[in-house]
């Protein structure tokens, strides 16, 4: 038995008429012919007798008509109720974000998605990259916001801005005035870094090893505003995302010379997973 014989039968029922069901159908009238004969040899029953040009419903046609019609209605109910969770503006959204980018995009992308979808419930977590990895996978978050390199087969990335690095220098730093300069300028420095665990310690960490500067850490913490009051007193200097620069801190920002002194920022979703609107809206627009 297929949905679509049921379709048929509940046409010839309502028009009287094999033809005229056949057009509201939007189907040849022998095809629809050719299946209602094969849904009464199933049936083991006729449902209609053709008596000339008219269609009468049969005994058996009367009461399995009924049935016909409540399949047809539970089937729509069915499509309806998918297609109102798809297009659900009430839904809700998950993301992830690490700290070092959190404070710098999220407040932009939250009005705008909040402006547009007032009714949507939007929850943030501010974790590590690893956390937020084991989230995605356990769905516990929707959708991730980090930094390259990731090398995680079963994430699917979206890259949303690539900006360069800087060096964060104390104002009598005697290189602070410059407009560029290249990390083995800063050879035999003392650097403050964020802690282990923090994606952007892996990507300064990098930075150095190819500049072949081996930095001596004299302070750590998890925050850049942390970072920035030690280089203001002269205990170090770091390096810093352009989005996390704070003009008020006390510093200098030197841009880097290195082509490679970059991060990269992604969406990050797990491969394969389905979207309501709602998510898809808040991935849409940070793309954007």
């Amino acid at each position: 038995m297929e949905i679509h014989q049921l379709r048929y039968v509940c046409a010839i029922a309502d028009t009287g008429s094999f033809s005229r069901a056949a057009e509201r159908c939007q189907v040849a009238q022998p095809s629809l012919s050719q299946q209602v004969l094969k849904l009464e040899e199933d049936l083991g029953s006729k449902l209609f007798d053709r008596l000339g040009r008219s269609v009468r419903l049969t005994e058996a046609g009367r009461a399995f008509l009924p049935h016909a019609r409540s399949i047809l209605s539970q089937m729509e109910t069915a499509r309806s109720s998918v297609a109102d969770k798809w297009t659900d503006v009430r839904g809700s959204v998950s993301v992830g974000v690490i700290p070092t980018i959190a404070p710098y995009l999220m407040p932009r992308y939250t009005k705008t998605f909040a402006k547009k979808y007032p009714e949507a419930k939007l929850r943030i977590v501010e974790e590590t990259t690893p956390i937020l990895i084991e989230g995605l996978r356990d769905l516990s978050i929707d959708l991730a916001i980090l930094a390259l390199p990731l090398r995680h087969k079963d994430l699917e990335l979206f890259p949303l801005c690539t900006e360069p690095l800087f060096a964060v220098l104390p104002k009598d730093h005697p290189r602070a005035a410059a407009e560029s300069l290249a990390l083995k300028d800063l050879r035999g420095e003392s650097f403050v870094m964020l802690r282990d665990g923090h994606c952007f310690r892996d990507l300064s960490i990098a930075a150095c090893t190819r500049a072949r500067v081996a930095p001596r850490i004299a302070f750590e913490s998890g925050q850049f505003s942390s970072l920035f009051g030690m280089v203001a007193a002269g205990v170090g200097i770091s390096l810093v995302p352009e989005m996390a620069i704070d003009r008020n801190a006390g510093c200098r920002y030197v841009r880097l010379s290195d082509t490679r002194a970059t991060r990269t920022v992604v969406a990050a979703i797990l491969r394969g997973r389905s979207f309501n609107r709602v998510q898809q809206a808040f991935l849409a627009g940070i793309k954007d």
